[in-house]
């Protein structure tokens, strides 16, 4: 079977102690540093617009750590690109990738909050739309460098070089996709991989809406080594398990909590995180290595193959204990994982 690729998603929280958020920065840039250090395939940057995160400009972020490591590929995770310019989208990751010396990728997706839309002079009432027309005129740039095209939310572009140029020789764009079927089938017909963010409930409940992605991009005419699956999931390793959850499950009570509210959803409970998190289906994956590698090829298989896992740990764990386990998720799970599947 093809390696599965582990990586880390950060939001790039801001700390809930008296640290600065100057230091909270350079500590996430510690810590891709170490997860480029101990072997891992990526780290991507997500993209909000409020005071709990300090990813508003992610792509700074990991241009900093370009410069810091190697190896492992540096991602988006991801850009909201209904509320961006796909033009300067383009020009950030593809600078980003001469820096990295073809180590850059975007994933476009529409994001889990709506804060970038009023911010950026944007209507709710366009979302769908916004998306369709963004991810259109991205695709194009990605794919020609003089580009002719129109649409209804941006000036017009008359056979408009766009530059710079990536180091590679196609910038790798994925499709992040919450739950919509349409999201799915789009990813699909347009071959792009697929980074699908299963965040709560059980995972191989999209396993319906994955096989509904292969099949509109097998009837498009792409393969399966176009067609890649990748799983973006909550959760953090320790040296046991009841440590993991120790140090995982108050940040993420609180968390989720106050997304909720925000929300109109009910608080969130230590029985639901042990429902999602102690049987073999359900999202979470918090735990000692061994148990989080099982649990990751059993996803995948439910899934019916995954290249790419990343943890996304952003619950207020502290620096020390994030760099702890990062070395275990590289130094165990890893080969573990794909030790199972040579």
């Amino acid at each position: 079977m093809e390696r599965i690729e582990i990586g880390i998603d950060s939001f790039a929280a801001s700390p809930r102690t008296d640290l600065s958020n100057t230091e909270a920065i350079n500590q996430l840039l510690e810590r891709m540093e170490l997860a480029d250090q101990v072997g891992l395939d990526v780290f991507g940057i997500g993209e909000h617009h409020r005071k709990d995160f300090l990813d508003s400009a992610p792509h700074m972020i990991l241009a900093a750590a370009a410069a810091r490591t190697k190896n492992i590929r540096l991602r988006s995770a991801v850009t909201v690109i209904s509320s961006a310019d796909p033009v300067r989208v383009f020009q950030n990751y593809a600078t980003l990738d001469l820096i990295s010396n073809g180590r850059a990728e975007i994933v476009a997706g529409r994001g889990s909050f709506i804060d970038s839309f009023p911010l950026f002079g944007f209507a709710l009432s366009d979302y769908d739309d916004l998306f369709i027309e963004k991810l259109e005129l991205l695709l194009k740039i990605r794919d020609k460098e003089f580009v002719s095209w129109s649409g209804k939310f941006r000036a017009p572009l008359q056979n408009q070089a766009i530059y710079p140029r990536p180091h590679q020789k196609q910038l790798p764009i994925w499709l992040g996709v919450g739950g919509t079927p349409s999201s799915f089938v789009r990813a699909g017909e347009l071959g792009l991989p697929l980074m699908l963010a299963s965040i709560g409930g059980q995972t191989h409940r999209f396993a319906p809406l994955v096989q509904i992605y292969r099949e509109a991009g097998y009837q498009a005419g792409y393969t399966d080594h176009e067609l890649k699956v990748g799983l973006h999931s909550l959760g953090y390793v320790a040296s046991t398990k009841e440590a993991a959850v120790k140090d995982y499950l108050p940040g993420y009570l609180e968390v989720f909590t106050k997304v909720g509210n925000e929300r109109g959803y009910p608080p969130v409970t230590r029985e639901a995180f042990d429902a999602q998190n102690s049987s073999p289906q359900g999202a979470l994956l918090v735990g000692n290595p061994e148990e989080v590698a099982e649990k990751i090829l059993y996803h995948s298989a439910a899934l019916g193959g995954i290249t790419r896992l990343s943890f996304q740990m952003d619950v207020g764990i502290s620096h020390d204990k994030l760099l702890e386990s990062i070395e275990l998720i590289g130094s165990k799970v890893s080969p573990l994982v794909n030790g199972k599947l040579d």
